[in-house]
């Protein structure tokens, strides 16, 4: 569970910025702090710089048997073992006439999109696309019109609140 005094420090510093809306395919997370748990671990935090915009991801990255391949840490590698994953990101919004801001990670290995995320408008990230595993092994499949946890149920046009706290998925 997350502190709120933590949060709060966090926001301070700009690190987390409570209110923000997390669109999981057709999901919506209404007022989270950009943290995303899954089965039980935060595994993705998404943040948007409030001096130019860009949209940042932090995120752990597993295989099949939840085993710890790479650790993106605000679009930069912490590891990345054999240089599995490459993240591309929109280039900082320096004028009037740029497009919203965008980050992708790709297996290098498949060539396959491992997450995709945009910022359609201000306080609101989507993750439009997503192929990953949980720090369980069990796939997460983030499409334009579900979200999905291993072969459990799949989630679709669903809007929850979050007050100030993560979007939990599975």
């Amino acid at each position: 569970m997350i502190d709120p005094g933590k949060v709060a420090a966090a926001t301070d510093q700009g690190k987390l910025k409570p209110g923000l809306e997390l669109k999981l395919g057709t999901n919506s997370f209404r007022n989270t702090n950009g943290v995303i748990r899954i089965q039980g671990k935060e595994q993705i935090v998404l943040e948007i710089t409030p001096d130019d915009d860009r949209l940042l991801l932090t995120m752990d990255f597993y295989d099949e048997s939840g085993a710890h391949l790479a650790h993106l840490r605000r679009n930069a590698w912490a590891f990345n073992h054999q240089t599995r994953f490459a993240v591309t990101t929109s280039p900082a919004s320096l004028s009037l006439f740029s497009g919203p801001a965008w980050v992708k990670v790709s297996d290098q290995q498949s060539g396959e999109t491992v997450l995709e995320a945009t910022v359609p408008q201000s306080g609101t990230v989507h993750v439009v696309a997503g192929r990953f595993f949980s720090h369980q092994g069990l796939p997460v499949e983030i499409t334009s019109h579900y979200c999905r946890v291993g072969s459990g149920l799949a989630v679709f046009g669903e809007v929850f609140e979050a007050r100030g706290g993560t979007a939990v998925i599975g």
